[in-house]
């Protein structure tokens, strides 16, 4: 019998900042795939705090303890083109989507119906985020970061240096 080909997932977000939520789900699909891409949306509509390759060098830098952990392959890409042709130029068969609340649910919903129907080869998977995780999102920790707050349980400290050193503090 011959050798399955490799698993590759894509899971993709504007990561702006990568969060511990995020890494969590990254290590968790991790555990389900041969490769996972992290694929960081340019997203100019959404006006990120950090620009595209600031972004890739967070999330490159942050998922080194997850690749060690699960022994998976995950690499960073940008990419501003449809979610599915970035995952198809990948090679990837799995679309990774992590669900924290009810409110992302019935956005991940309209997302999954479209995608489905662009590529009914390409199937989506969502991750629960874990309850320590449930509360923090990318928006937050800007807003927080911004109002002086303290945000070290929320990003990585690499992150957390590029975040606040964008901020001017």
């Amino acid at each position: 019998m011959p050798d399955a080909a490799p698993r590759t997932g894509f899971y993709p977000g504007t990561f702006d900042p990568v969060t511990n939520g995020h890494l969590d789900i990254i290590e968790r699909a991790a555990r389900l795939v041969d490769r996972l891409v992290i694929g960081v949306a340019e997203n100019i509509g959404k006006q990120p705090l950090l620009p595209l390759d600031e972004r890739i060098l967070c999330l490159t830098t942050e998922v080194r303890k997850p690749a060690r952990r699960t022994g998976t392959t995950i690499d960073v890409v940008g990419f501003g083109n449809l979610l599915i042709d970035a995952a198809r130029g990948q090679g990837a068969t799995v679309i990774v989507r992590g669900l924290r609340v009810v409110a992302d649910f019935d956005y991940e919903m309209q997302m999954f119906g479209m995608n489905r129907h662009l590529a009914p080869d390409i199937e989506t998977i969502f991750l629960m985020a874990n309850e320590r995780s449930q509360y923090i999102s990318s928006r937050l920790v800007k807003e927080v970061a911004r109002m002086g707050g303290d945000i070290a349980g929320f990003v990585p400290p690499f992150t957390r240096r590029h975040v606040l050193a964008r901020l001017g503090g």
